[in-house]
């Protein structure tokens, strides 16, 4: 192997922090038998977002073990996708919201969703936000000097 080290999957795309898209029945107590079964193994919800309709709930979540709650998943019968954020910290809180959008729509970079952390990574608010390009939104957002927040940076 060369001197040189191998790009790793942070570096070739910036920071990831894994979303999961939990397809759930939209019946009272689903949402918390999911997080139940995650804190019996110790994992944290650390954002979550929720879209019921008559039927079904689709429930977005960041979490404290995404290496782990995939087959948490699978071993409970619980019908998922996985994609990757790009989570902003926001260090002035949410004044810094409104540069933040218009630095997306300069680089015409569409935001599909997007939700806060319910926890507060070096104590200040970030926002997770699904992006049609990861790349061009965190080199666009690091441009205007935003802090992109990799998994372990949200992580406990």
């Amino acid at each position: 192997m060369s001197s040189g080290s191998q790009p790793t999957a942070e570096g070739l795309s910036g920071p990831r922090v894994t979303q999961f898209s939990i397809f759930l029945s939209n019946r009272v107590g689903a949402l918390l038998d999911v997080v139940k079964v995650l804190n019996e193994r110790n994992i944290h919800v650390l954002a979550i977002s929720v879209q019921d309709s008559a039927d079904t709930a689709i429930v977005r979540i960041v979490v404290s073990d995404p290496e782990s709650v995939q087959q948490i998943f699978l071993e409970h019968a619980i019908p998922f996708s996985i994609c990757d954020l790009v989570v902003v910290e926001l260090k002035e809180g949410a004044t810094e919201l409104g540069r933040l959008l218009a630095a997306l729509l300069a680089a015409e970079c569409n935001i599909f969703g997007s939700y806060a952390l319910i926890t507060r990574p070096r104590g200040r608010p970030a926002l997770a936000l699904h992006v049609e390009d990861n790349e061009c939104a965190v080199s666009v957002l690091r441009s205007q000097q935003f802090t992109i927040l990799s998994q372990s940076d949200i992580s406990r």
